[in-house]
């Protein structure tokens, strides 16, 4: 079970964009990869089209899932979220840092 989920506030642990954070945008679960709204941008060159004039366009690229972290809304750090589980059976993630549910 992926503890990143869509809508999530990340922190870029390493790489050219290391100490940013974004919203998470996708969620590649089979390949461990995510998408973070303006982070790790790259350079796609594209062919003209009758549609489009073509041109070089910028782009979020995916980023290995190893290389985010989780952070609370609440005491906005990043954390390593510990799973729990309510009286209904239904698992939540928890901070380790304040004990705050993330939703």
């Amino acid at each position: 079970m992926l503890n990143i989920k869509k809508k999530d506030k990340v922190k870029i642990l390493a790489g050219k964009d290391k100490g940013k954070t974004g919203e998470v945008l996708k969620v590649y679960p089979d390949k461990e990869k995510v998408i973070v709204a303006k982070i790790n941008f790259v350079k796609r060159h594209t062919k003209p089209t009758q549609r489009d004039p073509g041109g070089i366009r910028e782009k979020e690229a995916p980023l290995s899932i190893s290389k985010v972290m989780l952070v609370c809304p609440k005491c906005e750090s990043a954390v390593r979220p510990k799973l729990d589980a309510l009286s209904d059976g239904k698992k939540i993630r928890v901070c380790r840092k304040c004990g705050e549910m993330i939703i």
